[in-house]
């Protein structure tokens, strides 16, 4: 069976989440695969703004994604850390804190952790 043709926006996402500084709209492909766009704020911190919605120490939603503004520090469970800007892409593990560097806005196109990322845990 082959996959239709899709095209899509995310000026018309399928599901929005949001909450203080951050906001992520997700697009459903057919198959069942979704893809999101997560935009956060300067000051944002994952531990601080999402932790209360995910009910986890840290972020445990697998990210592929591309950056496309913005820089983001990252730091994983073990201590690794990164940092990260336009035009770079990132696959994250479960298990990490994030926060904005500076004063512009990081927007990042995210295809594997989107589906979970700031859902509540059930």
């Amino acid at each position: 069976m082959t996959q239709p043709l899709e095209h899509l926006s995310f000026d018309e996402p399928d599901e929005v989440r949001e909450g203080d500084q951050w906001r992520l709209e997700l697009l459903n492909l057919a198959g069942g695969a979704q893809v999101g766009r997560i935009t956060v704020q300067p000051g944002w911190k994952w531990s601080e703004h999402v932790k209360p919605v995910a009910g986890t120490e840290l972020c445990m939603a697998p990210h592929q994604q591309y950056q496309i503004s913005g820089r983001m520090h990252v730091v994983m469970q073990d201590g690794s850390e990164i940092d990260s800007g336009p035009g770079e892409v990132t696959s994250l593990p479960p298990g990490h804190d994030g926060w904005v560097i500076g004063e512009e806005p990081v927007v990042a196109i995210d295809w594997q952790g989107a589906s979970v990322w700031a859902r509540p845990q059930q």
